[in-house]
């Protein structure tokens, strides 16, 4: 299952169980949207209750990761999995975005709200 939340700097994505296909191509649909709207996004991913996912889904992530290499800005991710750290690792290859792994929360999300040298300048 999937929570997506539009909070005033990013978006917060919350998988619980099985991260699917469906689930994906919501998350598509709600970050396509906002990227139109508002250009480059930040994305919070809160992956510590996920169980899994399936193959399906991923071929779609990668898929999307390639199409979609310069419309993030940043992109948290909350974990304690080790396949997932490894697999942002492979991914950060291909995108242009910032992206870092956290243990917490909080960490994650003071990161991604932090001023960029754009924002400040």
């Amino acid at each position: 299952m999937i929570s997506i939340s539009h909070e005033s700097q990013y978006i917060h994505v919350v998988i619980f169980g099985d991260f699917t296909l469906q689930d994906y191509r919501e998350f598509e649909e709600n970050v396509l949207y906002d990227i139109r709207f508002h250009g480059p996004s930040r994305l919070l991913f809160d992956l510590s209750e996920m169980t899994g996912y399936t193959l399906d889904m991923a071929l779609e992530e990668l898929d999307f990761s390639i199409k979609h290499k310069q419309d993030f800005e940043k992109v948290g991710i909350v974990t304690h999995d080790q396949w997932i750290v490894w697999s942002v690792w492979i991914n950060r290859a291909l995108s242009d975005a910032n992206v870092m792994v956290f243990d917490t929360l909080d960490g994650a999300i003071a990161w991604l709200t932090e001023p960029t040298a754009e924002m400040v300048g």
